[in-house]
């Protein structure tokens, strides 16, 4: 007799020969997030098991995180803090236990020596004994799309890894995080929603993992992930028309004509949660942007923990991310929650507003 207790604790194959047992399914080969990892970390000889540790160390965050997602409306953690955090925005409760968990884990892990997150002025530095020889630094969205909280709509965690450069000893400091998007080794995001799912990418392709819940793992869903060159969907907020660059505004107006060679009008669909937008965009074909407005002429989505992490697995599975003009892989950061414009997904789309942009909005290139 099984004790129901240990049952999470057993070894995946023996607990995949039960189910095969029970329901008399064939059985077929799982592959969970952490064997993935290990069967991967050869593609690293560099690290020596530590980016891999890393990686799961987000990845049982994750499963805490989606474990509240998915009872906030039964417990006291839906609704705003009372308080704002650096950005500006009001923090709800969520995105709060969210950031302490990410903290937590990185902190406990060993691997990571400081963190950049969102919901933080300043940078993190992680200095313990587990972490005195820790290699790596990790910027993140602990909680992107909270203001869809209390509405049940999907929100996600954002996350982007790097090695300390070899020249810089001692305490962590602000330069620690100043490198270029091209220079980051990871970088993923989980969107908890119908189910939980882990994205990422370490520079060798895309790959998806599903949150089982039966068993607490997640289990390879999306391996090689690609996305489409083309797409029928464009994201944007139109209700900030009337601010956008005249690019922007151009190619709005193309993506809404009746074209049947290029199968236009398309589709506009908005979350309102980068993660998500993102997310379908990635398997269906689509683009998303985020332009430079009125309002804030720099764009709002952060460089670091948003855009670079975003921008890095966009172009592993075939798509293209820009400011509208520069790729975001090659800007180079200024400070932690420095802000870009964003326009991001199937890379003939981006193309093609980068095109609009450049007609009609040249003067905004250098802003």
């Amino acid at each position: 007799m099984i004790d129901e207790t240990n049952f999470y604790e057993l070894p995946y194959i023996f607990v995949s020969n039960l189910t095969h047992m029970f329901t008399h399914k064939p059985l077929r080969r799982f592959i969970t997030l952490g064997q993935f990892i290990i069967e991967r970390q050869a593609d690293f000889p560099f690290a020596k098991g530590e980016l891999s540790r890393l990686l799961r160390d987000i990845g049982i965050a994750a499963k805490l995180v989606n474990r509240e997602v998915t009872k906030a409306g039964l417990a006291d953690i839906l609704g705003d803090m009372g308080e704002t955090n650096v950005q500006g925005e009001d923090q709800k409760k969520l995105d709060v236990y969210a950031n302490e968990q990410f903290i937590n884990a990185l902190r406990s892990g060993g691997e990571c020596m400081a963190i950049a997150s969102e919901e933080n002025e300043d940078l993190i530095d992680i200095d313990s004994v587990v972490s005195k020889d820790a290699k790596y630094v990790v910027c993140m969205d602990p909680l992107d799309g909270s203001s869809n909280i209390d509405v049940n709509v999907s929100i996600g965690t954002i996350f982007s890894i790097y090695r300390r450069p070899e020249h810089l000893t001692g305490p962590t400091s602000i330069e620690d995080f100043m490198q270029k998007g091209v220079d980051q080794v990871a970088a993923g995001y989980v969107i908890y929603g119908s189910s939980a799912m882990l994205v990422y990418t370490t520079g060798k392709g895309v790959n998806g993992f599903t949150l089982d819940p039966s068993i607490g793992e997640f289990c390879l869903s999306h391996p090689d992930m690609v996305m489409p060159k083309d797409g029928a969907i464009y994201s944007i907020n139109e209700g900030n028309h009337l601010h956008f660059p005249e690019g922007v505004k151009k190619y709005v107006k193309y993506c809404q004509e009746i074209d049947k060679e290029t199968k236009r009008p398309y589709s506009s669909r908005y979350i309102g949660s980068l993660v998500a937008d993102f997310h379908r965009n990635l398997i269906k074909g689509g683009i998303y942007i985020y332009p430079s407005t009125l309002k804030s002429p720099k764009g709002k989505l952060r460089l670091l923990y948003e855009c670079n992490p975003l921008a890095f697995i966009a172009e592993q599975a075939g798509g293209k991310a820009s400011d509208g003009f520069n790729r975001i892989l090659e800007l180079q950061p200024t400070s932690l929650h420095q802000r870009t414009p964003l326009y991001i997904g199937s890379v003939n789309m981006v193309d093609k507003a980068e095109e609009m942009m450049r007609i009609y909005s040249a003067e905004t290139a250098n802003h």
